[in-house]
């Protein structure tokens, strides 16, 4: 019996051994791996090579100068500002909405003058004024 496996085997490797009777097995070709060609270019190798160096040298990548730094931050804020600003302004540009903003304007002074001409009018003629809200018995009601 342990002959016969032998022989099978045997039998197998001949056949595999002659071009004609393989099989195509797709373990058998392996491909071959594709180069990456950012990686392969000589300017990434390059830079690659530089931040090695300055890896080992102890230098780190963010190593800007402060003022620099600060320099670089108030410019992104002035652009953000700006960018803010002129959405803004865009937005106002609609017909629609500078009329709404016209009436809301005008209802708050409306709503302001009372409070203005109040705050003017002397104490006694306020008391006054409440004085006569309060129900004064008439002649005909003292007469009841």
């Amino acid at each position: 019996m342990h002959s016969e496996i032998q022989r099978e085997r045997a039998e197998i490797g001949g056949m595999m051994a002659r071009p004609e009777y393989r099989e195509w097995n797709p373990e058998l070709i392996k491909p071959k791996k594709l180069l990456n060609p950012v990686k392969a270019s000589r300017s990434h190798q390059e830079l690659h090579r530089e931040l090695l160096a300055n890896h080992r040298r102890g230098l780190g990548v963010d190593s800007k100068p402060e003022l620099q730094r600060v320099l670089e931050h108030r410019r992104r804020n002035q652009l953000i500002k700006k960018k803010k600003e002129e959405l803004e302004a865009k937005r106002l540009q609609c017909p629609f909405e500078q009329e709404l903003l016209r009436r809301q304007q005008r209802l708050n002074q409306l709503e302001k003058q009372p409070e203005k001409e109040e705050e003017h009018t002397p104490e006694f003629l306020k008391v006054r004024g409440n004085l006569r809200r309060i129900a004064t018995p008439t002649s005909e009601e003292r007469a009841l």
